[in-house]
């Protein structure tokens, strides 16, 4: 302090002292979300997908990659399966050898000619900067590829010929029908199936043992039946529920129930059996209570046609008034109608249903 105040300034014996100890503990980063942290780094990782694995392994081994369309249900390793492809062909530079762009992107004619078009033009060179061969060519992966115009789509045609030897194209779509046929025809095409339970519950078995956590495999089984094949989802919930219960705790089923939204049995064998009762006031008084429990609508719907189906109490004419039913009820609910509405003009109809013979 006293040499403060005579020069304006402290000296090197008037500093204190910094420990070493606390310039070196650095805080940790947030760690990355599962589905990234767990995604595939090499094709062989990629879950269920056999035929697309052995094509890709053959080119891997002859470093030629020819025009890629990859479709089908969102979640299956579409996008994994390219990027874990880069990684293996590229390297430590993987990242400047591709071009992504998303659905979050513009995907107008503009974007083709300027983004995509720039980067197809650069050359590439047939070797890493530590001397190591890689292909000469780069990767533009245009994911959601189905959302583009078709004006963007018939622009990238003649990109996709002209740059042939120094870019290879990978389309990838949920729906492969939205893809104008010339570009159909210009790539080799591979259907992603929907992920078996066994396949995902194996996968989910593997989290739970790197990241210290105890679920049975009736919990892990009800995450795979709210995820629908969709590995991606059945990551994320299950991410979710450990955010909820904390790492080491055991999960139950109505964790997953709670994070997932959905509804649990109970309330769907309760409103069947208000339906059958045939009394409006104990329907009306089960809405009620169930709309108090802010469960979506659109999710009774989802649910409700799965039991309806594989009823076995119901006749086929049956089956089919309260299909029709859950059809105009889905239909008003993406125009905007009123849940509360909806739900009571369900169980109207079903009532009617039980009333035929």
């Amino acid at each position: 302090m006293h040499g403060f105040l005579k020069r304006g300034k402290l000296g090197p014996g008037d500093r204190k002292p910094t420990s070493s100890s606390s310039s070196k503990d650095k805080r940790k980063g947030p760690s990355p979300p599962w589905v990234e942290k767990y995604r595939p780094k090499t094709v062989e990782d990629v879950v269920e997908q056999g035929e697309v694995v052995k094509v890709l392994q053959q080119c891997l081994v002859g470093g030629d990659f020819p025009n890629l369309l990859f479709y089908g249900p969102p979640g299956t390793g579409k996008t994994s399966t390219i990027l874990a492809a880069a990684r293996q062909l590229f390297g430590d530079m993987y990242k400047d050898r591709i071009l992504e762009l998303n659905a979050s992107d513009e995907r107008g004619i503009q974007v083709i000619r300027d983004k995509v078009k720039t980067f197809a033009q650069l050359t590439a060179s047939g070797t890493r900067p530590d001397g190591k061969p890689c292909p000469p060519y780069k990767i533009i992966i245009l994911d959601e590829a189905d959302s583009m115009t078709n004006a963007a789509q018939a622009a990238l045609r003649r990109t996709m010929e002209r740059e042939s030897r120094s870019t290879r194209f990978c389309l990838i779509c949920n729906y492969v029908s939205r893809i104008i046929e010339p570009l159909t025809s210009r790539c080799t095409k591979f259907r992603f199936k929907p992920l078996g339970q066994e396949k995902i519950i194996e996968r989910l078995e593997l989290i739970c043992n790197m990241e210290n956590l105890k679920a049975d495999k009736a919990v892990l089984m009800k995450v795979v039946d709210a995820s629908g094949g969709d590995m991606r989802r059945a990551i994320t919930c299950l991410q979710s529920v450990s955010r909820l219960k904390g790492k080491g705790a055991e999960f139950a089923i109505d964790d997953v129930l709670e994070v997932t939204g959905v509804i649990p049995d109970k309330w769907l064998d309760e409103m069947i059996e208000m339906c059958q009762s045939k009394d409006y006031n104990k329907v009306e008084m089960f809405i009620d209570n169930y709309m108090m429990e802010a469960y979506a609508v659109s999710q009774v719907i989802e649910q409700l046609n799965d039991k309806i189906v594989y009823s076995t109490e119901l006749s086929d004419k049956q089956k089919a008034i309260i299909g029709e039913k859950l059809a105009e009820c889905s239909y008003r609910l993406l125009e905007g109608g009123s849940e509360y509405m909806q739900l009571i003009d369900l169980c109207c109809g079903i009532m009617k249903a039980y009333e035929v013979d």
